[in-house]
C-alpha cells in the first residue's frame, strides 16, 4: 500500500483513497526511497488528465527530473484544494500540505511527493517562498471568490501563476530579479487569459474573476454572465481585458532570449499558446459564454512548429 507505484492516479480516488496510502494517515507507510518517490512523480506528470507544461519533451533533459518533482507538488496541492467538494475539508487538507511542506525544507520528507521534491531542493537550490505562495493561492481560492479590482486580482495571480515560473526558471539555473520579472508576465497572462476563457465555467463553481471595477464600468452584472450568450457588454468588456492580457505576453517574450537551450521553446510556447487563446477568444466575439474558447490540434502544432523555427533562427544568427 505504501508503493507509489501502486497509487491510483485518476483524481477522484486520489482523494478518496490514495491520501492514506500517501501518507495522510500517520500510521501508514513512508515512501523514503528517492528512485520510487521519483517514478510516481514522474508517472503523475506524464500521465495526469491536466498538465501545468513542464517536464515536456522540450524542457533541458538534465533539469526534467525536478521538472517532474516540482509538478507533482502542484498536482497535489491542486487537487487539495479543487477535488474534495467541500472548502473546510479542503482548508484543512491544504494545512496538513503546508506542514509536509515545511517538513521538507527542513530536511525530514515524509511524503512521496516531498522525498522527490527534497532532492530537486537540494541540487537546484530551490526557496521555500514561491511553494508556500502557491499554496498560499490555493487557500485563497477556498475563501475569496470575487476581486474588487484589477490590482487585486493582480495580487492573486502573483501567488497562483507566477510562483510557478520563478521555480521553473530556478530549475534552470536562472535567479536575477530581470528574469524573474519578465517570467512574471507570462504567467500572469496565462492566468489572466485562462481566467477570460473560462469565464462561464469559474461562475458555475462560484466564483468571478472579471474585476468588479471593470464589470461595472461597462454595465456588466453576475446576472449577464449567467446567460447563454454574451451581450454586447459582456463582448465589451471581455473585448478590454483580451487587450489588456496581451500586453503581459508582449513582455513576456522577451524572456525568449535571456534563456538558453531547448528552455527557449518552452518559453515561446507558453506565450504564444496564451496569445493563441486570446485569439480565440476574439474570434468568437469575445462571447465566452456560449461555448469555452478552444485551440484547435491544428493551431497547436503550428505553435510547435513556429517555436522550433524560431529556435533555429536564433542559433543561426549568433
Amino acid at each position: 500500500m505504501g508503493s507509489a507505484a501502486s497509487i491510483d492516479l485518476s483524481p477522484p480516488r486520489l482523494l478518496a483513497e490514495s491520501l492514506t496510502a500517501c501518507g495522510l494517515d500517520p500510521l501508514a507507510p513512508r515512501v523514503r526511497d528517492y528512485e520510487e518517490a521519483q517514478a510516481y512523480a514522474r508517472h503523475l506528470a506524464t500521465s495526469h488528465y491536466e498538465n501545468f507544461h513542464v517536464g515536456t519533451w522540450l524542457f533541458p533533459k538534465a533539469a526534467r527530473e525536478h521538472a517532474y518533482n516540482v509538478y507533482a507538488y502542484c498536482r497535489w496541492s491542486d487537487d487539495l484544494a479543487d477535488e474534495t467538494g467541500d472548502r473546510e475539508r479542503s482548508l484543512a487538507l491544504l494545512a496538513w500540505w503546508r506542514e509536509e511542506l515545511e517538513a521538507c525544507f527542513a530536511g525530514e520528507p515524509r511524503h512521496p511527493v516531498f522525498v522527490a521534491l527534497r532532492r530537486s531542493i537540494e541540487v537546484c537550490e530551490l526557496e521555500a517562498k514561491p511553494f508556500h505562495d502557491l499554496l498560499d493561492a490555493f487557500v485563497q481560492d477556498q475563501r475569496v471568490f470575487r476581486y474588487p479590482t484589477f490590482a487585486e486580482l493582480l495580487d492573486y495571480c502573483r501567488r497562483s501563476a507566477d510562483p510557478v515560473g520563478r521555480i521553473v526558471l530556478a530549475l534552470l539555473g536562472h535567479r536575477d530579479e530581470r528574469r524573474r520579472l519578465l517570467s512574471d508576465a507570462t504567467c500572469t497572462g496565462l492566468q489572466l487569459a485562462n481566467f477570460w476563457q473560462d469565464v462561464e465555467n469559474d461562475l458555475r463553481r462560484g466564483r468571478i474573476y472579471l474585476p468588479l471595477e471593470d464589470m461595472a464600468r461597462f454595465g456588466v452584472n453576475e446576472e449577464d454572465l449567467a446567460m447563454p450568450e454574451a451581450n454586447e457588454a459582456v463582448r465589451e468588456l471581455l473585448r478590454f481585458e483580451v487587450e489588456r492580457a496581451r500586453e503581459f505576453f508582449a513582455r513576456g517574450l522577451e524572456l525568449v532570449g535571456l534563456v538558453a537551450g531547448r528552455a527557449r521553446f518552452d518559453i515561446d510556447l507558453f506565450n504564444r499558446g496564451g496569445i493563441a487563446i486570446l485569439d480565440a477568444i476574439a474570434a468568437q466575439g469575445f462571447d465566452v459564454l456560449r461555448r469555452r474558447p478552444r485551440i484547435t490540434k491544428g493551431r497547436k502544432i503550428g505553435l510547435l512548429l513556429g517555436a522550433l523555427a524560431r529556435g533555429l533562427v536564433t542559433r543561426s544568427g549568433r
